[in-house]
């Protein structure tokens, strides 16, 4: 299988044009398409060392980020398509590449349901995964983006999967939503992080995505075990700290960060109390991006600690 960068800039623009850019992420193949250069850019970019899937493989996600169509056009409106329908309103084109990133979360997060699913940074050093739940604004992003930039290895900034009656997290490794001041900070934290193209004035601010797949085996698709649970929170004014949190209390707020515990009723709780009670929790508050890391190495049953 072809890697997208193996592709000649034409080959490239016809392929992504035509929707023939089948590309595997995690355990899904995602069918891109898209005639706009912003979301051409931002796909080159994030997701160069991405494999291309076979024509033989099953595609689960056909997804396109188009132009609009007469007077949408002249307002410089795009749509998100996905099997070839629009569910969402119109998107002005220059917040399209942010779009095609929420929208393939938007796949994920309302048609997979053969795994509990929580919304969830997800990292792992060695075999060993530790979960990373948080609302928008907790600083879990931010986190995860500069773990990644210190050797950790990424498998979601966005769904934590669980299948039923394990321990083990599926891995799904695209690029990391970065928001607002988090933009500036990752910049400031690593020479090294590669962002895609900025989203001005979308409903959550200023919006760019980094790359995620740092690590060597960042596309490897075997399951790891998670061995711990982090509820992040950033605290500008707060003292920094990581502390044990009780089981019963995470498996009520891991189970508010669910997309789909209510849905599978009985597998969904039956899945929840497997997974935490298996694991060891915390909470961490933070305002260093580099206390927050020693913080995690510091976390028991992980490999490579400090």
């Amino acid at each position: 299988m072809r890697l997208l960068n193996e592709l000649t800039p034409e080959e490239f623009r016809r392929r992504l044009n035509d929707g023939d850019m089948p590309l595997r992420i995690g355990p899904y193949v995602y069918s891109l398409q898209s005639d706009l250069p912003i979301v051409a850019a931002g796909i080159q970019t994030l997701y160069r060392d991405f494999r291309l899937a076979g024509p033989d493989d099953f595609v689960d996600y056909n997804v396109a980020l188009m132009r609009g169509r007469g007077l949408q056009r002249l307002r410089g409106e795009s749509e998100f398509l996905f099997d070839g329908k629009n569910p969402f309103e119109k998107i002005p084109v220059g917040q399209a590449y942010a779009f095609l990133e929420w929208g393939m979360n938007w796949c994920v997060s309302l048609h997979t349901n053969e795994f509990l699913k929580l919304h969830a940074a997800v990292v792992s050093r060695g075999d060993s995964a530790v979960i990373m739940p948080g609302v928008p604004g907790a600083g879990k992003s931010t986190l995860c983006a500069a773990l990644g930039l210190s050797g950790w290895r990424i498998l979601s900034d966005e769904h934590a999967m669980i299948p039923p009656g394990t321990t083990e997290v599926v891995p799904l490794c695209r690029p990391v939503s970065l928001k607002n001041e988090s933009i500036e900070v990752i910049k400031s934290f690593s020479p090294e992080a590669v962002l895609g193209p900025v989203s001005t004035e979308t409903h959550k601010g200023v919006v760019s995505h980094m790359k995620a797949d740092i690590e060597p085996g960042s596309h490897d698709t075997n399951h790891l075990q998670a061995k711990a649970m982090i509820f992040p929170r950033y605290a500008r004014d707060e003292e920094q700290q990581l502390t044990r949190r009780r089981k019963t209390d995470s498996f009520i707020l891991a189970a508010y960060h669910s997309f789909n515990y209510s849905l599978l009723c009985e597998t969904g709780f039956t899945a929840m109390k497997t997974l935490i009670d298996s694991i060891d929790c915390y909470d961490l508050v933070y305002h260093d991006l580099d206390w927050a890391i020693y913080a995690m190495d510091q976390v028991p049953n992980l490999p490579g600690r400090q």
